[in-house]
């Protein structure tokens, strides 16, 4: 049987062999914790950066602007060109770290006292746009709301230049006039955004409200439609200081047209009178003809006469029981209710000569 020959050096070189790979395994054990714990300081500091003040909390709202493809880091230097106090490139790192830096909303936005990087990159991913409101008021015409609208600086003004009648065209086919047809409120918007998105919410609430108080009415009523009772509701609102007494308002003017009464209405005069009512209303104006006068025409106008709000609303289709056909105004905001023309015209004398 032949000897077998062991070399010694390959046993050797063999030791030296394990023992490095040893060593390396050892090495990169050592890195991976290193690289764990550096990770874990960065991550830490990373958390802490996210929920510190932005602005302080003492200071004042800052605005700026996203513009359409800006990216994470064209968003990031847009803030800190405007004012905002945040290093521009730590926070597109936080935003992408954070997985949400593809979802940053282009859009004018305000950052607050108080904001964290955090609650900014939120902010930005939900898209909560810089909020400005424009109040509409009971009792005003369209014209007013256009007025109102056209000078409200935060609007882009794409209906400037249209007629009324476009401008209830991109809303509607079922009225031709707009008079009457939006709801009286404060309607936020954001910056920049277009003046028709007030008109389709003030459209669609007045919708809203207008068929849920026709649902709830008096069913007997004289009122054919949601229409006439919306003329009625305007009405009442421009004839009415008190609105607890736009009821007996309501209540009077129905009566008149179940007896076949004039609606013998000053505001309605106005309206038909258009520029020439000059904030006085005179005898001859009473005797002048107009589609609005009713004075010299019996049943309601063909149009509301202004933008009525929800008290007027409500009391037009649920007016209060009464027999009163007559009112007067007593002077100090309330007024005096008769049953006949006798007792009217002697409230008439008291309080109105």
């Amino acid at each position: 049987m032949p000897a077998i020959i062991i070399d010694a050096s390959i046993i050797v070189i063999s030791e030296k062999t394990r023992r490095s790979n040893k060593d390396f395994a050892s090495g990169m054990k050592k890195l991976f914790v290193t690289l764990l714990v550096l990770a874990a300081l960065v991550a830490g500091a990373g958390f802490y950066w996210s929920k510190q003040p932005i602005v302080d909390p003492s200071g004042q709202v800052i605005a700026f602007t996203i513009t359409p493809g800006a990216g994470v880091n064209g968003a990031a230097q847009q803030i800190a060109a405007a004012g905002v106090p945040v290093n521009p490139d730590l926070f597109a790192l936080y935003a992408r770290l954070s997985g949400e830096g593809a979802r940053i909303k282009a859009g004018s936005y305000e950052i607050k006292p108080g904001y964290t990087p955090q609650r900014l990159l939120q902010q930005l991913v939900r898209g909560e746009f810089a909020q400005e409101a424009l109040t509409v008021i009971e009792g005003w015409t369209f014209k007013q709301m256009r007025k109102a609208i056209a000078e409200q600086p935060a609007l882009k003004h794409d209906t400037a230049t249209w007629t009324d009648q476009q401008i209830l065209a991109k809303l509607t086919n079922e009225y031709t006039y707009p008079e009457g047809l939006f709801f009286p409120d404060t309607y936020l918007f954001a910056k920049g955004a277009s003046d028709m998105q007030v008109y389709k919410q003030a459209f669609a609430l007045m919708s809203k409200k207008l068929n849920e108080a026709w649902a709830r009415r008096d069913l007997s009523l004289p009122y054919r439609t949601p229409y006439e009772a919306l003329i009625m509701a305007s009405i009442v609102e421009k004839e009415t200081g008190q609105k607890s007494e736009r009821g007996m308002v309501a209540g009077v003017f129905v009566n008149r047209l179940r007896t076949g009464m004039l609606l013998q209405t000053d505001p309605t005069v106005i309206y038909g009178m258009g520029e020439r009512y000059q904030g006085k209303i005179r005898k001859v104006d009473l005797l002048t003809d107009t589609p609005y006068n009713t004075y010299t025409r019996a049943g309601l106008p063909p149009t509301p006469i202004a933008l009525p709000g929800a008290a007027s609303l409500a009391a037009a289709l649920n007016p209060d029981k009464t027999e009163a056909l007559y009112f007067v105004a007593r002077g100090d905001g309330t007024s005096h209710f008769s049953s006949n023309l006798n007792e009217h015209n002697q409230a008439v004398n008291r309080y109105q000569r």
